[in-house]
């Protein structure tokens, strides 16, 4: 039978995990013509979350986990799954429940008629406030607006990626990471389905605005260069502008002389000009950053205990 590896970051999910296992051990149970590798990254919990999944590992083989040695971040842990995940098709999925495992047998029949990326587009947000959904939507335009690559609007990580899919994933080693850009990176064959997204089962959001601040940074600077070519334009624009009161400026006192005014204009140019160079200098080390730390060519992870159904290893 084929192997689906359903791959699941967990970071502090402690409260949410026994009603995790019950619904996928159901999906399990009910879908019998493939076999189902549970697959848990934790991510440098500092709760029970490890302690729980070793407990349910001793009584289910279809159990793995994988213990990062710290906490590297959603976006590390999933290429670090998906390094290590073995099944023919993998679907991420988050520990939370706000994406519901039961439609995972609509993404394998969709996968099973072709296409190698089956993800899952939020027709609906439960549990998430005004300013975050118009914040999302807002996010979303602007990147595809600045980006060539077509970027799926309203979806996350929840997807049901082909074999194919996966190695291609892996090939991308950068640091400093955007998954959600790279599933539309890699192209292939896609097919969207739409589901109700539900609020968190149990416990808290990890993401706080800042962190999704950081990044929807990531994103727009990971997939394009625009902001370079703004900071380039504006620089162009205040340039030419100040060359041109520059002119006005020499015209004047040649005609007429010059006097002690104009300090609040002057003082508003300073000012100005000023805020548009650290403006550009802000942007241009934003990039600058990100090249420094691919030269520094750190391993993406490391990972304290990995444990693949019976088996265990360490590293």
């Amino acid at each position: 039978m084929k192997k689906i590896s359903i791959l699941i970051p967990a970071y502090n999910e402690e409260e949410v995990l026994e009603k995790l296992f019950t619904r996928l051990a159901n999906l399990a149970n009910k879908t019998k013509d493939y076999d189902f590798e549970f697959f848990f990254i934790n991510d440098g919990s500092k709760d029970d979350t490890l302690d729980i999944i070793k407990e349910y590992a001793e009584t289910d083989e279809r159990i793995s986990y994988l213990n990062l040695s710290r906490n590297f971040g959603k976006e590390v842990a999933m290429i670090a799954g998906l390094d290590n995940v073995s099944g023919d098709a993998t679907v991420i999925i988050d520990a939370d429940l706000q994406d519901p495992p039961e439609l995972i047998p609509e993404m394998i029949d969709w996968w099973e008629k072709g296409y190698d990326d089956v993800y899952a587009r939020r027709s609906s947000r439960g549990g998430e406030s005004f300013l975050k959904k118009l914040s999302s939507k807002m996010f979303y335009k602007t990147l595809q607006s600045v980006t060539r690559i077509p970027i799926q609007k309203d979806t996350g990580d929840f997807r049901l990626l082909d074999k194919r899919a996966v190695e291609a994933l892996k090939q991308i080693r950068e640091s400093q990471r955007y998954t959600k850009g790279y599933f539309s990176w890699i192209g292939f064959k896609k097919k969207e389905i739409t589901y109700d997204r539900d609020p968190r089962a149990a416990g808290q959001t990890k993401w706080n605005y800042f962190k999704l601040i950081e990044l929807a940074i990531e994103g727009i600077v990971s997939f394009s260069t625009a902001p370079l070519r703004i900071a380039t334009f504006i620089g162009t624009a205040v340039a030419s502008i100040a060359f041109i009161y520059l002119v006005v400026i020499v015209v004047k006192t040649i005609a007429f002389g010059t006097d002690l005014a104009g300090y609040p204009s002057t003082m508003a140019v300073i000012l100005f000009l000023g805020g548009a160079q650290l403006l550009s200098l802000g942007i241009i080390g934003e990039y600058v950053g990100r090249i420094f730390n691919e030269t520094k060519n750190r391993p993406l992870y490391l990972i304290e205990e990995l444990h693949i159904g019976t088996r265990k290893k360490s590293r």
